[in-house]
């Protein structure tokens, strides 16, 4: 491959189980001692990249582009995501007796959801790596995102999809001109249905975690939320949790600011909060002991499509997460996520997926146990638009 000089520090990829490494300059998908995530290493230095270097730049993730793993700016493949706001809900927070309240709109991303900043990456170093078409299972928003920027990036893309997906989502990737592929059940039977398409290795996977590049554009929303925030971070940032790709990415980010002197020497770093569907919950399960691991669980379709997903790759890093946090696992019904819409549109103006529904649901849950107090800062991640999910709310947002 002919690299230009170009400012990306990414050095290696390696292996989240055993540290193996791995060329990131060739087709990888999990990694072939452990079959486990890849993460990207970078050459992190204090002062090789300072946050007064941000200032000038686009407000887009493209902004971090050393701590991001595309080598050649022209590869970049763009629509113009991240950077999306973050709000201060003094209204609810009055509602809720909280003193600090802020939400972080993923919903504002092109395509509607934070998948945009992982299909951004992803597609990006794709078309680096010389592939010409993808494949992916998703409960939407991620199809929708891939559809996208594989269209954007003149490439082939096919999206497997639950059959009761709303169909919005199925709509977009048709738009796109996406191969859509309707199977009954949840994502991992999507997944199985992709293995069973890709046989030949024809289509470059993009499954969450099964390729190293989707977390890294993810991972931009710790970056955001620091620099938004003047470099001060939250007590507690909320996120609904399917495949843990965001949750995994913001702890990643934190560790890399650190290493580049970008926070505060002697900073607490954020307790970490994974938020699931009651009816689709393996973290928390895990989380309390109650199995060994996911790989044996059964769950069950969920109003927030993009929280059904049974038997995520990167639980261990998800629980690394949390402990090395101090955070917790917490599960809420689909009644509680559906009433998070509604409060969060009645008292902010904000018409948030359910996932986002959840996120508040789980935050007044967690401040009635005492694990939040009244007087913390509090982030919650809404990650994407409840414009996208009008077939599973319909009759449900009124009293």
């Amino acid at each position: 491959m002919n690299v230009a000089l170009t400012s990306s520090l990414l050095g290696d990829l390696h292996c989240s189980q055993c540290g193996k490494t791995y060329d990131p300059f060739s087709r990888q998908t999990v990694s072939r001692c452990c079959q486990a995530p890849l993460l990207c290493d970078y050459v992190l230095d204090v002062g090789s990249v300072l946050p007064s270097d941000l200032a000038s730049r686009p407000k887009s993730l493209w902004r971090y582009e050393e701590l991001l793993p595309v080598i050649q700016p022209d590869n970049q493949v763009s629509l113009g995501e991240g950077f999306t706001p973050i709000l201060t809900l003094n209204r609810l927070a009055n509602h809720a007796n909280l003193q600090h309240l802020l939400l972080k709109d993923e919903g504002l991303n092109p395509t509607g959801s934070f998948k945009a900043r992982g299909l951004s990456m992803a597609i990006s170093k794709a078309k680096e790596n010389g592939e010409q078409a993808c494949i992916i299972p998703t409960a939407g928003n991620a199809g929708v995102a891939m559809a996208a920027y594989c269209a954007r990036a003149g490439m082939e893309a096919v999206v497997v999809m639950p059959r009761h997906t709303p169909d919005a989502f199925k709509e977009a990737c048709r738009a796109y001109n996406a191969r859509l592929i309707e199977v009954d059940g949840l994502i991992n039977d999507c997944a199985a249905k992709v293995q069973e398409i890709n046989q030949s290795g024809a289509y470059f996977d993009v499954s969450t975690l099964k390729e190293p590049y989707r977390l890294e554009g993810k991972k931009t929303m710790g970056f955001e939320i620091a620099e938004q925030l003047a470099w001060q971070l939250p007590d507690v940032i909320v996120y609904p949790t399917g495949g843990g790709t965001g949750l995994i990415g913001i702890w990643k980010a934190f560790d890399e600011m650190e290493s580049l002197g970008w926070l505060p020497q002697h900073v607490t770093l954020p307790r970490m909060v994974a938020v699931q569907a009651e009816s689709c919950c393996p973290i928390v399960t895990t989380w309390q002991g109650k199995q060994l691991n996911s790989k044996q669980y059964v769950g069950q379709p969920t109003l927030a499509n993009g929280l059904a997903v049974p038997r995520p790759i990167g639980e261990p890093l998800i629980l690394n997460t949390l402990l090395e946090s101090g955070g917790t696992a917490i599960a809420v019904s689909d009644e509680d996520m559906v009433k998070g819409v509604r409060e969060l549109a009645r008292y902010e103006g904000l018409f948030v997926a359910p996932e986002g529904g959840a996120v508040w649901a789980a935050t007044k849950k967690l401040l009635q146990q005492g694990w939040i107090q009244p007087n913390e800062r509090v982030l919650l991640l809404n990650t994407g638009s409840g414009q996208s999910y009008l077939d599973n709310l319909k009759g449900k947002l009124t009293d």
